[in-house]
């Protein structure tokens, strides 16, 4: 399970007139990530999304707040923590001149994998992610589909339990989309812990058993799409969306 304790997370920048001023990308979020749960987390540009997502991955620290992931903390073994998670961000750029293969013997080694497990793990990854006809070719001469499936392929190789997944399927084509959300609910089903960001509303609601929506770095709803949709007396959380947007 993740625990979620009041994060916040303060910047400060410059304004105008070179005056100094703080902010709030995050301001006192809560919330829980059960193992065997998949969460979606929900909201437009800005929202505070990324940053929260990079607090959970251990690259930014909170201003305030606590991170569990299972009974860790960052401040008590970052490493081990994080050979234990995988985290997917939409603005990580892969090496252009090597091949699939070559990128994830590179990451077996950057996450400790045993070498008598390395080969095994990465032909079976590459047939997961349908990647046979393309793994020996150069990242750079890739299609984007084939791209974020070698991302994700990164990503998942040490077989972590906590999913942190920003933006997975942003700009693929159905079928590329297709393969790394059945990827994900398979997963789910193998009892991982999930939290998935993303724009797409309509795929958050078939692929989360809750979601989180984010707006202005604060939570304005949790609870399964069914939930949010009754309270919000809309058949969507699109319109769900939109309709507490305006009651705030």
């Amino acid at each position: 399970m993740i625990e979620i304790k009041n994060i916040s997370k303060k910047f400060i920048k410059i304004d105008e007139n070179g005056k100094k001023k703080s902010f709030y990308a995050d301001f006192d979020l809560s919330f829980e990530v059960h193992d065997g749960e998949i969460l979606g987390l929900l909201g437009p540009n800005g929202a505070g999304k990324t940053t929260l997502l990079r607090m959970l991955a251990g690259i930014m620290k909170p201003t305030s707040g606590e991170i569990i992931i299972g009974d860790m903390k960052y401040d008590n073994d970052s490493i081990s923590l994080k050979k234990n998670i995988s985290f997917l961000s939409g603005n990580t750029k892969l090496y252009k001149d090597i091949s699939p293969v070559e990128l994830l013997k590179m990451c077996a080694g950057y996450y400790g994998m045993d070498k008598s497990i390395v080969d095994k793990r990465i032909n079976e990854v590459i047939k997961r992610f349908d990647m046979e006809s393309f793994k020996n070719q150069r990242i750079g001469n890739l299609s984007t589909g084939q791209v974020q499936r070698v991302g994700v392929s990164r990503c998942v190789l040490h077989d972590p339990h906590y999913y942190i997944l920003d933006e997975a399927t942003s700009g693929l084509d159905i079928i590329s989309s297709q393969v790394i959300l059945d990827f994900i609910k398979e997963e789910k089903e193998k009892n991982k812990c999930i939290i998935y960001s993303t724009h797409y509303m309509e795929e958050a609601e078939n692929i989360c058993d809750r979601v989180v929506l984010i707006n202005h770095g604060k939570i304005i709803a949790i609870g399964t799409p069914k939930e949010i949709e009754e309270k919000t007396k809309t058949t969507n959380i699109r319109e769900a969306f939109f309709q507490l947007i305006e009651e705030k």
